[in-house]
């Protein structure tokens, strides 16, 4: 059964990445493309929880929280990009 739930974990996060890749393409403002990133950065740190269920390791929950820190930095540096011009003062 858990195999199953699995499956339909996979194809509905799958379907939520692409569906934010669609995004990201024809968004219609700069705002819209850092959520959509921001968002695949959820999906993705998804896939690897439920890749770290389905091998029944704890590897992929080490790795998840690495891309959700690297994740949260990115956002928040390219939103300081948009709004102000550079990242660095």
């Amino acid at each position: 059964m858990i195999e199953a739930a699995l499956i339909f974990a996979f194809g509905c996060y799958g379907l939520g990445l692409l569906l934010n890749l669609w995004r990201i393409t024809r968004g219609p403002d700069v705002a819209d493309r850092i959520l959509a990133l921001d968002t695949i950065v959820i999906n993705v740190i998804a896939l690897l929880i439920l890749y770290g269920i389905k091998h029944g390791t704890a590897v992929y929950y080490e790795a998840s929280m690495l891309v959700a820190m690297v994740g949260f930095v990115s956002t928040v540096a390219y939103c300081r990009f948009v709004l102000r011009g550079d990242i660095i003062e």
